[in-house]
């Protein structure tokens, strides 16, 4: 019986080897190449003796290459589908369905990855960017016409049930809102946030109720500081900075809106001193941190400051050019800042924000009156993983007026709308 076995097999090699070889020739007439058709031997030849060899010969060895492009292959494949050999070595199995995907765990691994890397300025304090594309969030703050019905006379009395502020000076043209409305997270999250992926913003973070009952009325006296005014990024320039306007930049509109509150009876500190130059050369690694030292000495000398205001412009793609008619001016939509101090894994221990829900709070009541009084005034409120400085004062903003595509008066033009709302909110209408 051994006999007959060693004979059948050897005939079953020799009739591959000879099949392989006729195959092989014929083919590489065509194909113009003996190395491929060599190749295409041992895979062909490979793909179904070594079926055989594996198991009656284990000590055997067979060289297996890649047969992927041997039209043997599947020659090999169909002569040994029936043999009883092929058959007690198993078939192979077809790939499931979805073979070719990334597997979940692995998929996640490489985002974790992408983001970390993305992120790595979650390892330390500063050094990040607080603008963002506009192309993502360029949209001015909108509301359903048939829920923000439009008033062309100065209230006398405003609805409590409204959530703006009250104006004798200005009338509600624009979008107002009711409690019932901005309790629902998903409408508040839709109407008036933007989340970055460093972050989130969940239900027991974001509610408005607690928002809405914050009083940020300065009480203290304008007979000592109560404002301060300052630039993280002083070297961010407007479209029209150059040697003829070389005063276009957010230290520019820094001075104008220092003006425009001191008008108001506010007494402005305006910090000028640059933050994100290192060496005569910008550099923005550290920015939040020298930053950081910077306005703790003012503070630490002027402790009766409750608000402090960091002025950017944001950046965005150079076909992107935002502008909006406010009072009968083109204007640089503004965008409130916040940064939470937190990434979807939770709270950045090492950056502790004790104002965090006071500053959500501070920018959410100034853009219900910019949405109220000065409609197209405002984007969505962004929100980002980082603290961005905010810790030092329940009253902390960062605001983004324009970006490098606006003209200088164009920002310039947003400021007066923008004391406007600062001062309701601070005033506690």
């Amino acid at each position: 019986m051994r006999q007959r076995d060693r004979g059948i097999n050897w005939f079953i090699k020799n009739m591959m080897i000879a099949v392989s070889l006729i195959l092989a020739v014929f083919l590489a007439g065509k194909t113009g190449g003996f190395q491929r058709a060599a190749g295409w031997l041992k895979g062909g030849a490979g793909f179904g003796i070594s079926y055989i060899w594996h198991i009656q010969y284990p000590g055997a060895v067979w060289e297996e290459g890649d047969n992927g492009d041997f039209p043997g292959g599947f020659f090999g494949s169909v002569l040994f589908g029936g043999s009883p050999l092929y058959r007690y070595k198993g078939k192979r199995e077809r790939p499931k369905a979805g073979y070719n995907e990334a597997d979940p765990a692995y998929e996640g691994y490489l985002e974790s990855g992408r983001f970390y890397e993305e992120h790595s300025f979650l390892l330390y304090d500063g050094g990040e960017e607080s603008g963002e594309d506009g192309s993502v969030n360029a949209e001015v703050h909108k509301a359903p016409e048939a829920q923000a019905p439009a008033q062309t006379e100065v209230l006398a009395e405003k609805d409590p049930a409204l959530t703006c502020s009250s104006s004798s000076i200005w009338p509600i043209v624009g979008a107002t809102y009711r409690r019932e409305q901005l309790a629902d997270y998903d409408y508040l999250m839709k109407h008036f946030y933007s989340v970055h992926a460093s972050t989130t913003a969940g239900r027991d973070l974001m509610q408005s109720d607690r928002f809405l009952s914050e009083d940020f009325t300065v009480t203290g006296g304008s007979d000592k500081p109560q404002i301060l005014i300052y630039h993280t990024h002083s070297q961010e320039e407007f479209a029209d900075h150059g040697p003829d306007n070389p005063g276009a930049t957010v230290v520019g509109i820094g001075n104008y809106l220092t003006e425009l509150l001191t008008a108001k009876g506010y007494n402005v500190i305006h910090d000028t001193s640059v933050y994100d130059l290192q060496g005569g050369k910008l550099d923005r690694n550290k920015a939040y941190t020298l930053a950081l030292e910077g306005i703790s000495g003012i503070l630490q000398e002027n402790p009766s400051i409750e608000v402090i205001l960091d002025v950017h412009r944001d950046g965005v793609n150079e076909s992107l050019h935002m502008v909006n008619e406010v009072n009968g001016k083109p204007t640089a939509p503004i965008m409130f800042f916040n940064g939470v101090s937190q990434t979807p894994k939770g709270q950045i221990e090492y950056l502790p924000n004790p104002n965090r829900e006071k500053n959500l709070a501070f920018s959410f009541q100034m853009q219900l009156d910019a949405a109220a009084y000065f409609p197209g005034l405002t984007r969505k409120i962004y929100i980002k993983g980082l603290r961005y400085n905010q810790h030092l004062r329940a009253r902390s903003a960062l605001i983004e007026v324009g970006a490098q595509t606006n003209t200088y008066q164009e920002a310039l033009n947003a400021m007066e709308p923008l004391a406007e709302v600062l001062d309701m909110v601070l005033q506690g209408n």
